[in-house]
């Protein structure tokens, strides 16, 4: 099995992950959606620069502001306000919310701080949270990503494919 590290240190392109994804998606006959905040949806304009999306993209949300969280997908205001949005609970209840707002059954969510302001000691430039929904299962995970903001974003959105990957592959 490869490892979204093994994926994200290869030579392969953003679009080559795309197309991996896509693969897999379109074998098990399943839809993505995305739940996008510090991003600001190159997810989703990742995946849908390949010719075909259509058969496995269902949609994206672009939620860059507390309000679009609540209102688009539903993640609780206190939630946000006791952790902040860049936390596991907000990526988890991205994802989840994502798919309740959508006709997919996997979602990749990401909240963080690109940079180059915004971050503190607790959570520092470069502080990604994810959130991935497959059938059946949530999971989480915390990154940190180096560089400028174009390097966090584009990061960012390698890893959530590289992983969204690695996930629908394994049975």
């Amino acid at each position: 099995m490869t490892t979204p590290a093994a994926l994200l240190n290869s030579e392969q392109s953003t679009h080559d992950l795309c197309a991996q994804l896509a693969n897999l998606l379109r074998q098990r006959d399943l839809k993505l959606v995305t739940a996008e905040s510090c991003t600001g949806g190159l997810i989703a304009a990742a995946c849908t620069d390949l010719a075909g999306s259509s058969a496995w993209f269902e949609r994206g949300f672009v939620t860059y502001s507390n309000d679009a969280k609540i209102e688009l997908l539903g993640v609780e205001p206190r939630l946000l306000r006791r952790a902040g949005a860049v936390c596991e609970g907000v990526a988890r209840a991205m994802a989840l919310g994502a798919l309740a707002h959508a006709k997919a059954e996997v979602a990749v969510a990401v909240t963080g701080v690109a940079g180059p302001t915004g971050g503190s000691p607790a959570k520092p430039v470069g502080t990604v949270w994810f959130g991935f929904a497959v059938p059946g299962q949530v999971f989480t995970e915390k990154r940190h990503f180096g560089g400028d903001r174009a390097a966090v974003r584009a990061a960012t959105v390698r890893h959530a494919l590289a992983r969204l990957t690695e996930l629908l592959g394994v049975d």
